[in-house]
């Protein structure tokens, strides 16, 4: 039997890491696509990345299949950098193995929105 621990030590080889600062620098550039996988109550109380999309772990799976025309979010394309961000870095990695698993190639953890806040990246509410 599984453990959420297995689960999360599974994405975490597989789901590459960006160091804040870099990801921050990647949001400057204008580089790829920024996705916040928390619930919409915890964006409510601490704000987002700015223009980050809004996708809740648990409804990627649907955002992310380009098959489920009522829900897929077409700014999501196998190929392109999408950089996933949460509230300590452990949903994003998880959403990250799973978007893997669906054929996406290049998904990045940038760790929990309290480190991208601190460092200054910018935000909105």
């Amino acid at each position: 039997m599984k453990t959420a621990k297995d689960y999360l030590e599974a994405a975490n080889e597989t789901v590459p890491t960006m160091e804040v600062k870099e990801a921050i620098a990647k949001h400057a550039a204008g580089s790829g696509i920024f996705v916040d996988v928390r619930d919409s109550s915890d964006i409510e109380k601490t704000g987002t990345i700015k223009g980050a999309h809004r996708i809740p772990r648990g409804m990627m799976e649907f955002r992310a299949d380009p098959n489920m025309e009522d829900f897929y979010n077409p700014a999501l394309t196998k190929d392109g950098e999408i950089y996933l961000i949460c509230g300590a870095g452990g949903q994003a990695a998880l959403t990250g193995k799973t978007m893997q698993d669906m054929g996406y190639t290049n998904v990045t953890n940038i760790g929990g929105f309290p480190g991208w806040k601190d460092a200054g990246g910018p935000t909105e509410e």
